[in-house]
């Protein structure tokens, strides 16, 4: 079996937020009736998470699973988690109109640290990204750019967030040029 290897080896850059490849990630698609109670007790058996509620995020340790569309979520774990727990819930969702797949090797996780990280990801998001319309315990599935992405907030100095690894170091790239030095606009900068 080969070693895992993140998207871009460990990149890092350092502008008014640091903008870090997080490493080898787990990551587990799950599809299927989110309002089915069979569902629900299915991924929390298999998981340890509560199902979240529309745009949001739950964790339970070093995992988190978040809500994706009307009938996907994503499992956020360690690397060497994902195979086990996309079979652990192919065997609970048996029976079931589901899917669980791992998709670590197709995706690929920043993280984005520093007081200004809200205001990084606005440059590229048409999301609201304002304090009181987004913050931690919330996901969303958008744009960066021209990419597709989903990103959260840990806590209100880092976000954590996904793409496609076949366009991970143009996202990278996007992002840094966000955060570069001397490009802060002030966006949500506190009330004097």
């Amino acid at each position: 079996m080969s070693e895992a290897v993140s998207a871009l080896g460990g990149a890092t850059f350092e502008g008014y937020c640091i903008l870090r490849d997080a490493g080898p990630t787990g990551m587990v698609t799950i599809r299927g009736d989110l309002g089915a109670a069979a569902f629900g007790k299915a991924v929390k058996k298999a998981t340890g998470c509560a199902l979240p509620k529309q745009r949001e995020i739950v964790t339970n340790g070093g995992r988190r699973l978040a809500w994706m569309s009307p009938d996907e979520l994503l499992l956020i774990c360690d690397q060497g988690e994902a195979p086990g727990m996309a079979a652990a819930l192919a065997e609970t969702l048996k029976g079931q109109h589901a899917l669980a797949l791992d998709v670590s090797d197709a995706r690929a996780l920043f993280r984005l640290e520093g007081a200004g990280c809200r205001e990084v990801i606005a440059k590229l998001s048409p999301a609201n990204l304002a304090p009181g319309a987004f913050g931690p315990g919330e996901m969303r599935r958008t744009r960066l750019a021209q990419v597709a992405g989903a990103f959260h907030m840990p806590d209100e100095s880092s976000v954590e967030i996904v793409v496609f690894r076949s366009v991970a170091r143009y996202a990278f790239d996007l992002i840094a040029n966000a955060a570069r030095p001397g490009s802060e606009v002030g966006l949500f900068a506190p009330a004097p």
